[in-house]
C-alpha cells in the first residue's frame, strides 16, 4: 500500500469565494474553539470523520467528537472532520472543481487513508454517495485503487451494512474507541510495506469487529430469502463479533467538547454517564446492541465535568444515556454537581428520563440552578396492553404521578414520545394516547394550580431494526399509520379546553418505510441506494427533500429483476427459520433468546430488567467476555474547585428546516 496521489493541499482559497452565495456559510469555515489541525507530515495515517448529514446536526454528535479526540492524541494519526454541505454550496463545488473538503484543514477528502463515516440512521445512505462522488472516490468498493481511502462505516445504523456493502470497504461493529486504534495500526503497517488494497483488506478482516464485506458472497434462494453468506476468503470469519470498551472511566472522552461556529442542534457540554441499557424494550436497536451497561463511576463523571466545562465556556450539563436516571447513582451525582455549580449559572439536564425513574429529589436537584430545560418522558405504547408487548414496563398511574411532580416543581412543558404502528396495535390502543394526553394536563393543572401548563405529544412511526425481538415483524403499512395518525389528532381536539395545551407533532409513515427497507434490507437494495442517489435523492431524513415517489419508483425498477419489492422486505413478516441478511454480524445476543422474547411480545409477556433480578440468558456477557457494570462507586464524590466560567451563548434549538417532523 502506498501514499494517496491525491493533493493534500488545502482547498481553501477555491472554496472562500463561494461562500457568500450559500445559506450559512460559517458552517463550512472551521476554526472552532478546541479543532484540531494537525501538520499532514506528522502523521502516518490520515482519518477524515464523516458525520453525513449537515454540520448543525453532525457537530454535537458524541461519538464522532470521541473519535477525533482518540485519534488525534496518537502520535501516529492526524483526524479531521467532514459533514454534507447542502445542495447549494454542492452545486458550486461541482460547477468549480472543489472537492468534497474537511472543515479542519480543507482539505480533500479523497487525500486521506480512512474515511469514516458514522451513521446515525439509514437515511443517511443517500449522503454517502453524494459526499464519495463530490470527493471523487468511486461510489463502489470494488473500483477503488491504492490511490483511494479506505471507506469505514460505523454507528448504530451499520449493524446491517448489507444495503451498503457495495459502496463501503469496512464496517466496525460497536463502540469506536479502541478499534480505530487498531485499524491505525494495520494501515499504517500495510503503507510502510507498500502492501496491496486487497492484502490491506485482508489484514483488517483480521481486527476484532470489523467487517469486510467484499469477503463474503451471498446465495439466494428461488423464493427471494437468503440461503448462505458465505466467506470467500480465509482471512474472513465466519462470524463478526462487535467490539465492547469496558471501563468508561478509562475513555474519558470528549475531554474538550468542539464548540461550534455555527447554531447547532445541540449546544451544551455532554457526558455520557453510562452506556448500554438493560431495559429490554423491544423496539429499541440502541438497547440492545450495546449491552451490557457500563456506568461511569461518580468521579469518573465529575472530573469530566469540570474539564469539559473549564475547556468549553459552556453553560449547561446534559447527563447522556439511554436513561440517564436509571444510573444506579443517579441521586448522588444530581446532587453533587448542584452542590459544586450552585451560583455559577450552570445547569443540568437529564435528556433522556423513563417515568419510573424520576422522582422528587431528582427534580429539585436539576432545578437547584433555577434552570428548567425540556423534559421528555417516552411511554412508546398508548395502552397498557401494548406497552406490555413492547415491554415497557410504565403504567399511566406511574405517568400521571410523574408529570405531576414536575409541573409542581416548576415545569410548565412536558414532552410525551409514542410510537405507532408497533406490532398488534390497534387503533383504540393509539387513542388512548389522546385519553393520556388530556389526563397529563388535568394533572399538570391540579398539581402547578395553573392553566398553562402544556404538553406536546410527538409520535414516531416504528421500524422494526435488526438485533432486536422484532426484527422478524411485519412494519405497518403507511397508509394505516397515516390514517391512525389523524385519528388520534381527532380525539385530542375532542376536548377542546384540554386539546389546546396539547401540541402534536408526528412523522409520516412513508419515510418510517423507507427507513424499514434500509433496516432489514440485503445487497439487492444498495441498486435501489444509488438510483435515488442519481435521481437526485439526498438528505432523506429532511422532509423537504425526501421524496417517498422517488424511493418507490426505483425500489420498482431495481428490486423487479430480483423477484422481490418495497413490501417484501417491510411490511412482510420473517419466520424462525429464515437467514437474515446480519445473522453473520454478531451483536451477542443469542438468535434463540431474541426469537423467545419476540414470542413473549406476541403473548403481552413482559421481562425483567437484568440488572436487578438473575440473568435471563440474553447471551451478551458470555459471548463478549464482559459483564454489567454498574455502582455503587467507592468513596464519595470529588469536591472539584468553583469554576470562573466564560460561557458562550447557549440556545435551545432545532433545525431550521426540522427533518420529517409535521405539525
Amino acid at each position: 500500500m502506498t501514499a494517496s496521489t491525491v493533493s493534500t493541499a488545502s482547498v481553501w482559497d477555491r472554496l472562500e469565494p463561494l461562500l457568500p452565495r450559500v445559506r450559512k456559510p460559517v458552517q463550512y469555515v472551521g476554526g472552532e474553539r478546541n479543532a484540531t489541525v494537525t501538520p499532514w507530515e506528522d502523521a502516518e495515517v490520515h482519518w477524515a470523520l464523516c458525520y453525513p448529514d449537515a454540520y448543525e446536526v453532525g457537530l454535537p454528535n458524541q461519538g464522532l467528537m470521541i473519535l477525533y479526540e482518540v485519534l488525534n492524541e496518537r502520535p501516529d494519526a492526524l483526524a479531521e472532520r467532514t459533514y454534507a454541505v447542502w445542495p447549494d454550496l454542492a452545486a458550486l463545488m461541482r460547477e468549480h472543481g472543489v472537492p468534497q473538503f474537511t472543515v479542519d484543514g480543507h482539505r480533500p477528502v479523497a487525500a486521506f487513508d480512512v474515511l469514516g463515516v458514522s451513521f446515525a440512521t439509514e437515511l443517511g445512505y443517500t449522503n454517502l454517495l453524494e459526499i464519495l462522488d463530490l470527493a471523487g472516490i468511486p461510489l463502489h468498493a470494488a473500483d477503488r485503487t491504492l490511490d483511494h481511502p479506505f471507506v469505514l462505516a460505523g454507528g448504530h445504523a451499520a449493524f446491517n451494512p448489507e444495503p451498503i456493502a457495495d459502496f463501503v470497504d469496512l464496517v466496525a461493529l460497536g463502540d469506536g474507541e479502541e478499534v480505530v486504534g487498531d485499524i491505525t495500526e494495520v494501515v499504517k503497517a500495510a503503507k510502510a510495506e507498500g502492501l496491496d488494497r486487497w492484502t490491506t483488506l485482508e489484514r483488517l478482516a483480521g481486527v476484532p469487529g470489523v467487517y469486510v464485506p467484499a469477503l463474503y458472497a451471498v446465495d439466494y434462494r428461488a423464493d427471494g430469502t437468503i440461503a448462505a453468506l458465505r466467506p470467500v476468503s480465509p482471512a474472513a470469519p465466519a462470524r463478526v463479533h462487535k467490539r465492547t470498551t469496558s471501563d468508561l472511566d478509562d475513555w474519558a472522552y470528549p475531554k474538550k467538547p468542539l464548540v461550534p461556529m455555527a447554531e447547532t442542534v445541540h449546544e451544551r457540554m455532554s457526558v455520557e454517564i453510562f452506556r448500554g441499557c438493560t431495559r429490554g424494550c423491544r423496539f429499541c436497536q440502541a438497547g440492545m446492541i450495546t449491552r451490557p451497561v457500563r456506568e461511569r463511576s461518580k468521579q469518573g463523571i465529575s472530573q469530566m465535568i469540570e474539564t469539559g466545562l473549564e475547556a468549553s465556556g459552556y453553560s449547561e450539563v446534559g447527563l447522556l444515556s439511554l436513561s440517564s436516571a436509571d444510573h444506579s447513582e443517579i441521586g448522588d451525582i444530581a446532587k453533587g454537581l448542584a452542590d459544586r455549580y450552585e451560583g455559577t449559572g450552570t445547569g443540568l439536564s437529564l435528556p433522556s428520563t423513563r417515568v419510573d425513574a424520576f422522582n422528587v429529589d431528582l427534580a429539585e436537584e436539576l432545578t437547584r440552578s433555577g434552570r428548567r430545560s425540556g423534559l421528555t418522558f417516552a411511554p412508546e405504547g398508548g395502552s397498557e396492553r401494548l406497552r406490555r408487548v413492547i415491554n415497557k414496563m410504565v403504567s399511566e398511574e406511574e405517568l400521571i404521578r410523574t408529570v405531576s411532580t414536575a409541573y409542581e416543581h416548576g415545569w410548565r412543558q412536558v414532552k410525551l414520545y409514542f410510537m405507532c404502528g408497533l406490532p398488534t396495535e390497534t387503533d383504540e390502543d393509539v387513542m388512548q394516547i389522546a385519553t393520556m394526553a388530556h389526563e397529563v394536563v388535568r394533572a399538570g393543572r391540579r398539581a402547578s394550580g395553573r392553566g398553562d401548563v402544556r404538553t406536546t405529544v410527538s409520535i414516531g412511526a416504528f421500524v422494526p431494526k435488526p438485533h432486536t425481538p422484532f426484527q422478524w415483524a411485519a412494519q405497518t403499512a403507511p397508509e394505516v399509520v397515516d390514517s391512525r395518525l389523524r385519528k388520534l389528532r381527532e380525539g385530542i381536539n375532542s376536548e377542546k379546553s384540554l386539546g389546546r395545551n396539547i401540541g402534536l407533532r408526528y412523522h409520516d409513515g412513508q419515510p418510517s418505510l423507507i427507513e424499514g427497507l434500509l433496516s432489514r434490507g440485503d445487497r439487492r437494495v444498495g441498486a435501489v441506494i444509488e438510483a435515488v442517489w442519481r435521481d437526485g435523492g439526498h438528505f432523506d431524513g429532511w422532509s423537504e427533500y425526501f421524496s417517498f415517489e422517488r424511493w418507490e419508483r426505483a425500489a420498482a425498477e431495481q428490486l423487479a429483476p430480483t423477484g422481490v419489492d418495497l413490501f417484501w422486505f417491510t411490511t412482510r413478516e420473517r419466520d424462525q427459520h429464515e437467514v437474515l441478511p446480519w445473522d453473520h454480524l454478531d451483536s451477542g445476543l443469542d438468535r434463540g433468546w431474541l426469537w423467545d422474547d419476540w414470542q413473549d411480545a406476541l403473548d403481552s409477556r413482559e421481562q425483567d430488567d437484568c440488572r436487578w433480578t438473575p440473568c435471563f440468558d440474553c447471551g451478551v456477557c458470555p459471548q463478549m467476555g464482559t459483564e454489567i457494570q454498574i455502582g455503587p462507586t467507592a468513596g464519595p464524590m470529588a469536591p472539584g474547585r468553583s469554576l470562573p466560567l466564560t460561557p458562550v451563548e447557549t440556545r435551545t434549538s432545532t433545525p431550521v428546516h426540522n427533518p420529517r417532523l409535521q405539525s
